[in-house]
């Protein structure tokens, strides 16, 4: 079967998690071969799941929170008297 991107979308957590029948995972490989948007978007998935997996935290440096929260009030105006 010939897949279109959307459908390999559709089967990217599938296919990653090794949990979709050998057919449809040859058909994916034979799309990722000739499609870099596909082929991208897999890899990108793949690095969101290694970066979540990671349990280590960093230390926000001092200040940046009311940094934060001035630029965004700056850029977006006050909020509304509510």
């Amino acid at each position: 079967m010939k897949l279109d991107c959307k459908h390999v979308w559709e089967y990217i957590s599938e296919y990653i998690d090794g949990s979709i029948d050998a057919q449809l995972r040859e058909d994916i490989e034979r799309h990722l071969e000739h499609c870099e948007i596909c082929a991208a978007i897999l890899d990108s998935t793949r690095n969101i799941l290694i970066l979540t997996a990671d349990d280590r935290t960093f230390e926000l440096p001092v200040g940046y929170s009311k940094r934060l929260h001035e630029r965004l009030a700056k850029e977006i105006g006050p909020e509304p008297d509510v």
